[in-house]
C-alpha cells in the first residue's frame, strides 16, 4: 500500500505526464511491481495514460475532488455573471454542470421565465451521451463514448456509438453542443465548454428550453452568445487562448 501510494504521489506532483520506467527508477520499486501497483491505480482511476505514448498523469477520480471543492468555493461564484446574462437573453433555463462518475451533475441554475419550462436541474445527474452538456464532456475527453449500446431515452436518443462519435467531431469544431429530443420528447438543449486555467474543459454552460422554442433558428442565435460567455467564464478562471493574457 505504501509503494502505491508512493507512486501516485510521484504522478501528482510531476508537471508533465512521467513514465513508468521514470516512476520505477525514482521509487526504486522494480519496473514489473511498479507496473502492477499502477494498473491498480488506474482502474480506480486514480491516474490514467496520457494518449498514445503511456505516460501517466491524475486520474478522473484524483481531479473530480479537486474540481469539486475548486466549483464549490470559486466556478459557481464566478459563472453568476454568466449565467445571469444567458438568462436575461435567452428567457431559457440556463445551468452550469461538471462531468461526474456516473453522469452528469448541474451545479448551477437561472430559471426560466416562461411558464413553460424545464424545471429544477439542480442535484440531478443526467447521462452523457444524450444531453448537450454531456456531448462537451465527450468531445472533449472529461467522458468516453461506452463500446456497447447506448441506453435509449427517447425515440431520438443516439445509441449507436459509431453516430455519437461523429456528432462529437461536430462538436470539437464548432465549440457546443445540442440535444434535440434525445433525453425526452419536446426538451431541446445547447451547451458549451468552459475551461480552467490548463485548458482542460471544467464545466459547461447550456441553455435548455422546450423545442417549440428553440428552433434551428433560434440555436444558430443563441450559440455565438452561448460560446461568449463561456470564454469569458474560463477566462475568469484562470484560461487564456493563444495569444491572450487570462484575466
Amino acid at each position: 500500500m505504501d509503494r502505491g501510494a508512493d507512486l501516485l504521489v510521484r504522478v501528482l506532483e510531476s508537471e508533465q505526464p512521467v513514465a513508468l520506467a521514470e516512476l520505477a527508477s525514482a521509487s526504486g520499486i522494480p519496473k514489473s511491481t511498479a507496473s502492477r501497483l499502477l494498473s491498480a491505480l488506474e482502474r480506480r482511476g486514480l491516474i490514467e495514460q496520457d494518449g498514445e505514448r503511456g505516460r501517466l498523469r491524475p486520474g478522473p477520480a484524483i481531479l473530480r475532488v479537486a474540481e469539486r471543492g475548486m466549483l464549490e468555493r470559486n466556478v459557481v461564484e464566478l459563472a453568476r455573471p454568466s449565467l445571469d446574462a444567458l438568462g436575461e437573453l435567452s428567457g431559457e433555463t440556463i445551468n452550469l454542470a461538471v462531468p461526474a462518475r456516473h453522469g452528469v451533475e448541474h451545479v448551477a441554475q437561472v430559471d426560466s421565465r416562461h411558464f413553460l419550462g424545464t424545471g429544477q436541474w439542480l442535484g440531478r445527474t443526467v447521462d452523457y451521451h444524450c444531453t448537450a452538456v454531456g456531448k462537451i464532456f465527450l468531445a472533449f475527453g472529461r467522458a468516453a463514448v461506452a463500446a456497447a449500446p447506448l441506453r435509449s431515452h427517447a425515440p431520438a436518443t443516439v445509441t449507436d456509438p459509431e453516430q455519437l462519435r461523429e456528432q462529437l467531431e461536430l462538436v470539437r469544431r464548432r465549440e457546443y453542443a445540442t440535444a434535440v429530443d434525445e433525453l425526452e420528447p419536446g426538451l431541446t438543449a445547447i451547451a458549451a465548454p468552459v475551461r480552467g486555467a490548463r485548458g482542460d474543459v471544467v464545466a459547461a454552460l447550456s441553455i435548455t428550453g422546450p423545442t417549440l422554442r428553440l428552433t434551428p433558428k433560434r440555436i444558430l442565435e443563441l450559440a455565438p452568445k452561448l460560446i461568449d460567455e463561456a470564454q469569458a467564464l474560463s477566462r475568469r478562471l484562470g484560461h487564456a487562448e493563444p495569444g491572450e493574457h487570462a484575466a
